[in-house]
């Protein structure tokens, strides 16, 4: 699956996203610096009805979220691996027990540790188009 958006309908994409993503825990966000991949999740936590503040754990690791689904408080983790060397670090950082929880993953630069995801992660891959523009791309593996 595969469609573009800009900051103007990057609401509907991120109902889109969502809809695509089905059951799917871990969802995995690749593209250059810049991309939008912490604006997009943004976007996706409002869309969950995250009322945390949600901003880039590029210094912390994870963020931990509550939204809630069917009446009930759930958690939503929002990692960000490009500070990490290896997948011993990331291991270290604890980012392998968000992984397997079983609550929503949402994770920027997973290229930095990508041998401890689960096997059913939905990569996302973002594009830059032009200034305003991104193309975003869904697959498994």
């Amino acid at each position: 699956m595969e469609f573009h958006f800009s900051l103007d309908t990057i609401k509907e994409a991120a109902e889109k996203l969502w809809d695509a993503a089905g059951n799917a825990r871990v969802l995995a966000f690749h593209g250059q610096m810049g991309a939008g991949k912490t604006t997009f999740i943004h976007a996706l936590c409002q869309e969950k009805g995250v009322k945390d503040t949600v901003g880039s754990p590029t210094f912390s690791i994870i963020n931990e979220y509550a939204y809630t689904e069917n009446g009930l408080i759930q958690r939503m983790f929002h990692l960000d691996l490009y500070r990490l060397k290896n997948e011993e670090e990331a291991l270290q950082a604890g980012v392998e027990d968000c992984l397997y929880s079983g609550n929503i993953c949402l994770v920027e630069w997973p290229e930095k540790a990508p041998g401890i995801f689960p096997e059913d992660t939905l990569h996302v891959y973002l594009d830059i188009i032009d200034s305003t523009h991104r193309k975003l791309r869904i697959a498994y593996k």
